[in-house]
């Protein structure tokens, strides 16, 4: 049987956990460092949920998202995407681009060198998470370039969950807030897997045996 998240156990389910934690918290000291500025992060928030309680969680399919979607190949393959509002958006932007906070509920709209920034923050972000798998298991991967849309969440979504149909209806979130000074910026990170993605991972760490199949 294919290791997925529906059947593993509780020692397998802690390890991929605790990878979600490093990995977060290597993305925060890219960010850090990128925006040459004190990123303060909360303990990220690791779970396992369906679909459709991912959307509810970002505030309903209706609400627009930002999303930026990676392909990741090599010895692992899969998908990788970050979320943030509308609102959290702007304000990295902001920070990495030293401007004045100009959100407003009115001003939903991204010009193309703040999409081309985002797009260069998730680069960061996806590219430390990655290292983070390599350097714990040993494995080679490779990232794609960027992909950045600004959609309704149900909309954004669509795409993972026909991709992710044949792994299963359940993914992994990593909920992370982090603050610069008085700026509380809320990022969803998604890991959206190959078929053979958690079992190979799992050998590679040792928390699952070699001649297993369950």
């Amino acid at each position: 049987m294919t290791i997925s998240i529906e059947n593993m156990d509780h020692m397998q389910m802690d390890v991929l956990k605790e990878i979600g934690n490093i990995g977060a918290g290597n993305a925060m000291t890219a960010l850090a460092q990128m925006l040459n500025k004190k990123v303060d992060m909360s303990v990220p928030k690791v779970e396992i949920l369906e679909f459709k309680e991912v959307v509810e969680l970002l505030g309903g399919p209706e609400v627009l998202v930002c999303g930026i979607y990676f392909r990741f190949d090599g010895d692992m393959a899969g998908n990788i995407m970050f979320m943030f509002s509308l609102p959290s958006a702007k304000l990295l932007t902001n920070l990495l681009m030293l401007k004045e906070d100009n959100y407003t509920q009115n001003t939903e709209a991204l010009d193309d060198i703040e999409k081309s920034a985002l797009q260069e923050i998730g680069n960061i972000l996806s590219g430390a998470y990655i290292s983070s798998l390599t350097m714990l298991t040993g494995l080679n991967m490779k990232l794609s370039i960027p992909s950045l849309a600004i959609d309704m969440a149900g909309a954004i979504l669509s795409v993972p969950i026909i991709q992710y149909g044949q792994v299963g209806d359940k993914v992994l979130l990593i909920e992370t807030e982090f603050h610069q000074e008085d700026k509380d910026i809320k990022g969803f990170f998604f890991l959206i897997p190959d078929l053979e993605f958690y079992e190979i991972l799992l050998k590679s760490l040792g928390v699952l045996d070699n001649g297993s199949n369950n």
